[in-house]
């Protein structure tokens, strides 16, 4: 993990919760974990899933990084403490917190159960609180850190099929990260979120797809393609990217604000 220069993130301790990857490939929390390793930061791969969580671990350490595996529902808050504490009592510090996990549903105002809207917006918007709560004293008491957290287009857009409890807390995602960047700017925490686009992920090809030809993989990931005026998806290394940027210090004057990663496709519809 050594070049001509240091790392962006040499000395960094990063907390990727959503680290694992619904199915074999690499999911944006799974290429988070090894993108935040090669840049130099050492990694904790959070996921509800121990074997996933295992899994990113393994991939950092065989691109030569740091990583310890944890396995919490992001939405259980005692699981949640005990996680941070074995990142703060393995580590030490935790200067990076990407909030990446979320799930979500097909299905529009009449289609949606409650039972599935209260148990989306609690893993994608309760876990932010939860973890916020968490990381922001021992942030502070080390003199700040930077929270990256995970939107979609589809809290910015309606993206051409009904995904309301997904969208909904995706839009919540954002505006609580505006609003915690506010809070924190001062104690030097930085707030920020990646919104990325249609990203060719195992979830995608699991789920999403089926929207598109639910017999066959090819052509639904093509016509995912061709909605973007790049013509391809996005790959989960260039939502990485952006991750990688906005927790460095190149990111040092930057907070309260969106990346959106999306190949053009919200510009289409602006």
């Amino acid at each position: 993990m050594t070049g001509a220069t240091e790392p962006r993130l040499a000395g960094k301790i990063a907390v990727v919760a959503g680290a694992g990857a619904s199915a074999a490939g690499w999911s944006i929390g799974k290429a988070s974990c090894v993108t935040l390793a090669r840049h130099g930061a050492a990694v904790v791969a959070l996921d509800a899933d121990l074997a996933a969580a295992e899994d990113a671990a393994h991939e950092v350490e065989a691109a030569g990084g740091r990583a310890l595996p944890v396995r919490a529902d992001v939405a259980d808050p005692d699981a949640m403490q005990a996680a941070v504490q074995a990142a703060l009592a393995h580590y030490g510090r935790i200067d990076i917190w990407q909030a990446n996990a979320g799930i979500g549903k097909v299905g529009g105002p009449e289609d949606i159960s409650l039972d599935d809207w209260e148990r989306i917006q609690r893993v994608n918007v309760s876990s932010l609180l939860i973890a916020t709560r968490l990381i922001a004293p021992p942030m502070r008491a080390q003199g700040g850190g930077a929270i990256v957290t995970v939107s979609s287009i589809a809290g910015i857009r309606y993206t051409g099929y009904p995904h309301l409890a997904y969208s909904v807390s995706k839009a919540a995602v954002i505006h609580f990260a505006r609003m915690a960047a506010q809070q924190y700017a001062a104690d030097g925490i930085r707030v920020n979120t990646v919104i990325p686009g249609l990203i060719d992920t195992p979830r995608v090809a699991a789920n999403v797809a089926r929207m598109f030809d639910p017999d066959d993989l090819a052509a639904a990931k093509a016509a995912r393609d061709r909605q973007v005026p790049m013509g391809r998806m996005g790959t989960p290394w260039e939502v990485a990217n952006a991750v990688a940027f906005l927790a460095s210090d190149d990111a040092s004057y930057i907070t309260g604000t969106e990346l959106v990663v999306d190949g053009g496709l919200t510009g289409k519809y602006a």
